[in-house]
C-alpha cells in the first residue's frame, strides 16, 4: 500500500488508517480484533488511530497487537474523563489519561497523542498543550497534535507547537480543504483526514437512524452527486479517493468491525486516486451548492 510522508516528521505512513472506535464500541471480543488488527497490518496498514474514550478500543488493541508494535504508528487521543472523576479537559486528568492509555495499550510510548477536539479558549489558554509537551518531553509520545475541526482547528495549526492535525475531510464537508489543510502543509504538519467516507451516510438510500449521521445524509442530498446513485463499492471508492487526493492529506482512517474488510478496501485503493478532471467536478459541485454554516464536524 502506498506511504506518504508524515509532515517533518520521521514517519511514512500508509495512506489508509485503521480507526479504532468500532471496534471498541461495537463489542468486539479479543479474538475478533485479533483477527481484525492482524488483518489491517497484514493489508499493509502501519497507522493504527484510537482514543482514550472509545469503550474498549484501547486495551483491545494492546491485548492483540502489542506483539507487532513494531509494525505501525500508533496515535491516541485525550481529553474526555472517560471515568475519571476530573472534569474533561483537567491538566491532571490529561496526565492521568495518557497514563492509563500507554497501560491499556500495553506500550511505553505513542507516536502522537492528540487534544481530542478541544475548544479554541482552551487552546489559547495553553494548559491542555503544555500537558502534552511535558509527555513528549518524558518519551510519551514522539509528536503531539490536535484532533479537531474549524476555527479551533485553524488556530492550532497555526499556534506552531503541534506536528500532527486530524481533521474531518470528505465530499460531504470540505471546508477544512480550504480554511486548515493548506496551512498545516505549509507549515509541515502531518495531517490525517477523520470519517474519510462520510460515514457512507447514503448507503442504504434512506437517511439513516443514528443522527450522527444525519448532517452528511442532508449535505449529499443537496449536493447530488451522481456517483452516489451506482454501485455502493464503487461509490465508497470514489469518496475515499477524493479524500486521499486532497493535497496535504497524508492518510484517511477507516473504523470497522467487519471482518476482511481491509482486503476490499486495499483493492479499492490499488484504483488508484481521481483523475484531477473528476477531483475537480466534486470541488466545485461543492463549492456550487454548500451553504455558509456547513462547517467541518467534529
Amino acid at each position: 500500500m502506498e506511504k506518504r510522508q508524515y509532515g517533518k516528521t520521521d514517519m511514512k505512513v500508509s495512506i489508509l488508517g485503521f480507526g479504532g472506535a468500532e471496534i471498541g464500541f461495537e463489542g468486539v471480543s479479543a479474538e475478533q480484533a485479533d483477527k481484525l488488527l492482524g488483518s489491517a497490518l497484514d493489508a499493509g496498514l502501519n497507522l493504527i488511530d484510537t482514543a482514550e474514550c472509545y469503550a474498549t478500543s484501547e486495551e483491545l488493541i494492546g491485548k492483540t497487537i502489542q506483539r507487532r508494535r513494531g509494525d505501525y504508528y500508533l496515535f491516541t487521543k485525550c481529553g474526555h474523563a472517560s471515568g475519571f472523576e476530573q472534569p474533561d479537559w483537567d491538566p491532571a486528568m490529561l496526565e492521568a489519561s495518557i497514563d492509563r492509555s500507554l497501560k491499556r495499550l500495553q506500550t511505553d510510548y505513542v507516536d502522537v497523542v492528540h487534544l481530542h477536539s478541544c475548544s479554541e479558549e482552551l487552546l489559547r489558554q495553553g494548559d491542555v498543550i503544555d500537558v502534552l509537551k511535558r509527555a513528549k518531553e518524558k518519551g510519551k509520545t514522539r509528536y503531539i497534535g490536535y484532533s479537531g475541526d474549524h476555527k479551533a482547528a485553524l488556530y492550532a495549526v497555526q499556534c506552531g507547537v503541534f506536528d500532527s492535525l486530524e481533521t474531518s475531510v470528505n465530499i460531504a464537508d470540505q471546508e477544512a480543504i480550504t480554511l486548515t489543510i493548506p496551512e498545516a502543509q505549509r507549515r509541515g504538519i502531518g495531517v490525517v483526514a477523520k470519517r474519510p467516507i462520510a460515514n457512507a451516510a447514503w448507503k442504504t438510500g434512506k437517511k439513516p437512524e443514528s443522527s450522527y449521521q444525519h448532517t452528511y445524509w442532508d449535505r449529499l442530498q443537496t449536493l447530488g452527486y451522481d456517483f452516489l446513485q451506482g454501485d455502493l463499492s464503487e461509490s465508497i471508492g470514489t469518496a475515499l479517493q477524493f479524500t486521499l487526493s486532497v493535497p496535504g492529506v497524508n492518510a484517511a482512517i477507516v473504523g470497522t468491525a467487519k471482518q476482511d474488510r481491509w482486503t476490499e478496501n486495499a483493492r479499492l485503493l490499488e484504483q488508484h486516486l481521481l483523475s484531477k478532471e473528476h477531483y475537480e467536478a466534486i470541488r466545485a459541485q461543492w463549492t456550487a451548492k454548500m451553504k455558509e454554516d456547513w462547517i467541518g464536524q467534529g
